[in-house]
């Protein structure tokens, strides 16, 4: 007979064990539910100040989300405890993730606004970067007048420390030199102050006796600050080292938003010759604009010499550069010089070691047809007052040719990628207000879906049919010039006054030039001026995010190869500066296309309030629109959640990993899993 009891208290056990299980998980939702909510988001308070909107361009060129607060605006934001945070779904939110303030406290002594940031910070675990402050104990440093400095920092040589390696500025190379571009003008000021308990100096400098602290972490009362110690903007070089350390320390490794230090070369009209520049005459005969010119016209042209050093310069520097060429107006200037062009067969040789771009075929303008018998130019009109636009059907054999051409000769290039000569075809202000309307129905013949444009005329990119433009950097290395000299000569002639024998155009356009204070000596002002100034230039576009290509023109790399020394500038300077973790990205212009396209719409949705960003613990959410690819910046190790799974997240870079990312097949947002 069956024991009842024992039965009873078998299904007793069980019942409890079920109990048990369903207990479980209800203290687990419990406990998560108290883990709160940091939405990816920094808020910026701005006094107006240059430090204040440098770390706010940094933000908005890398894509990292934002609210700011102008502190001098009526009827702004109070910032209190419901400013800062709420709950969402019955769990606590942090609204912002970090917290840039224009110094330690810019509201005053005793403000319930700074008590409320205070509460925040230590009740979520948020950071604050300091903008610009002076040395003191509030903000962990000895004053300065206890083994410190204040003053004027042109040209100081400063340092990142072992701990700036190991934490935030691990991607730099170690050291960082502030401007010093001109000895007449005070470039920048800042403080220099000894550690005190709770500070870990993150970039120092000597001072008398040692070393003192510009840039490190205060850690005091249960929050973190970053503290700054000097002013700058956004365009000085010591900030745009650091600017993304100071990003990355503030969100804690994750954000929204990715960065990389792009340079990409282009150089036109490979295999046609460039008009001479004329020191007599101040102008390029050849050109319709100059005046006396007719019969004193000289080209410039590379050798194959010149090619073979092309190559073998770009394996020196392990750098890459794209050659756009027009392989007709090399063609007709083979049959005027003897049927034979050594530089051409050199560099079809050569055709693996460089990228290849489509320059047209024999670079003719490609808008209106050109009235050229007054100065400026004019577009010719048809009897019923309409302009003549060069024909769909002309257009798209200038294209279709130069890509057969190049067939032909086992040349690789990207069929979707298009430059034409001297941008035209697209508007060309004041003259030609509008695209040439045959110019996208050629682009389409053709496939070409990336059109190269002007950044100096159009920064921003656009629709030209179904292509869009890719807008390019001129660099001030003269297409009509193959010395130095000519270089230099030119220069004088634009940036000086006529009192000194110049164009004077620097005079009647103050707003957009300056003049030279007096023209630079022909045989040393190109290697010693115009060099260091297009660099600097340069450099600031490669340590901006900017993934926009700088062109050139054939040339340059011809007779005395005016580009390299420019080149050789940017590259060994980068390569001091940084890591090795941290290379340049050489990218074609499709990828660079595909980069300003993906920023636009992803700047577009974050500013509509389309994105959803957050972390609960060791999970990432991110929730855009569909078709959004999103930039995400992750510590090392982050895994991306898969339908069944998950994988490695991103590429490394700088320290950490990031990519543009959406959400996998059947997934509706994208899950990071962190360390």
């Amino acid at each position: 007979m069956v024991n009842k009891n024992r039965m009873n208290r078998a299904a007793a056990a069980m019942a409890a064990a079920a109990l048990m299980s369903v207990a479980v998980p209800a203290a687990t939702a419990q406990a998560a539910a108290a883990t709160p909510r940091i939405d990816l988001k920094v808020l910026v308070v701005d006094d107006g100040g240059s430090s204040v909107g440098a770390i706010t361009a940094q933000l908005k060129d890398t894509g990292v989300p934002y609210t700011r607060v102008d502190l001098g605006a009526s009827g702004r934001p109070v910032i209190d405890a419901a400013f800062l945070a709420d709950t969402v779904d019955g769990r606590p939110r942090a609204k912002y993730q970090g917290v840039v303030l224009p110094n330690e406290n810019p509201f005053g002594q005793g403000s319930a606004e700074m008590a409320a940031l205070t509460a925040y910070e230590t009740t979520y675990g948020i950071r604050q970067v300091d903008a610009y402050t002076w040395a003191h104990p509030g903000v962990g440093l000895e004053y300065t007048d206890n083994g410190g400095y204040s003053g004027q920092l042109d040209g100081t040589q400063a340092a990142v420390t072992a701990a700036g390696k190991a934490g935030p500025f691990g991607y730099l190379g170690g050291q960082v030199t502030f401007e010093d571009n001109s000895a007449m003008v005070p470039e920048s000021y800042g403080f220099m102050g000894k550690p005190r308990t709770g500070y870990t100096s993150y970039l120092d400098a000597p001072v008398t006796g040692g070393r003192a602290s510009l840039v490190g972490e205060y850690t005091h009362d249960g929050r973190s600050e970053l503290v700054v110690t000097f002013g700058y903007n956004q365009y000085q070089q010591q900030f745009r080292l650091l600017a993304r350390g100071i990003v990355d320390w503030l969100t804690q490794g994750v954000h929204l938003g990715q960065e990389r230090s792009y340079f990409a070369v282009h150089v036109d009209d490979v295999f046609a010759p460039d008009a001479r520049w004329s020191k007599e005459l101040n102008c390029t005969p050849g050109d319709y604009a100059c005046a006396g010119g007719e019969g004193k016209e000289s080209t410039i042209r590379m050798t194959a010499a010149d090619a073979q050093y092309a190559a073998q310069w770009q394996t020196s520097k392990n750098f890459k550069l794209d050659m756009l060429f027009n392989a007709g107006a090399g063609e007709e200037w083979k049959a005027e010089n003897g049927g034979t062009d050594a530089m051409t067969a050199q560099l079809v040789a050569d055709r693996a070691k460089f990228r290849w771009m489509n320059h047209t075929y024999t670079h003719p303008f490609l808008g209106c047809v050109q009235d050229t018998s007054a100065n400026p130019w004019a577009c010719t009109k048809n009897a019923q007052g309409a302009t003549n636009w060069m024909s769909r059907a002309d257009i798209s054999a200038q294209i279709r040719d130069n890509n057969n051409w190049a067939a032909a000769k086992g040349i690789t290039l990207d069929r979707s990628e298009l430059v034409t000569g001297e941008h035209s075809g697209l508007k060309t202000l004041p003259q030609q207000p509008q695209d040439n309307p045959n110019l996208a129905g050629a682009l389409a013949d053709n496939g070409v879906k990336w059109a190269g444009s002007d950044n100096s005329r159009e920064p921003d990119q656009r629709a030209v049919g179904a292509a869009l433009t890719v807008p390019r950097h001129p660099m001030n290395v003269y297409y009509n010039t193959g010395t130095n000299a000519e270089m230099a000569d030119e220069y004088n002639w634009i940036y000086t006054s006529r009192a000194d024998g110049g164009s004077g155009v620097c005079e009647d356009n103050p707003a957009t030039s300056t003049c030279l204070p007096a023209p630079l000596d022909t045989n040393t002002g190109y290697l010693n001026y115009i060099v260091p100034a297009e660099a600097r230039t340069a450099m600031r576009h490669v340590l901006a995010n900017d993934p926009r290509p700088h062109y050139v023109h054939q040339s340059n790399l011809a007779e005395d190869r005016t580009l390299y020394p420019v080149l050789n500038q940017v590259l060994d300077t980068y390569r001091a500066l940084y890591a090795p973790s941290a290379p340049i990205v050489n990218q074609s212009m499709k990828d660079t296309g595909v980069e300003l396209q993906r920023r636009a719409a992803w700047n577009k949705a974050v500013a509509d309030g389309k994105v959803t960003a957050y972390k609960i613990g060791k999970d990432v959410v991110v929730k855009a629109p569909s078709g959004v690819v999103a930039p995400v910046t992750a510590p090392n190790g982050t895994k991306k959640q898969l339908l069944l799974g998950t994988a490695d997240f991103g590429t490394a870079y700088a320290g950490n990993r990031s990519a543009w990312t959406a959400p996998e097949v059947l997934q509706s947002q994208v899950t990071l899993k962190l360390l």
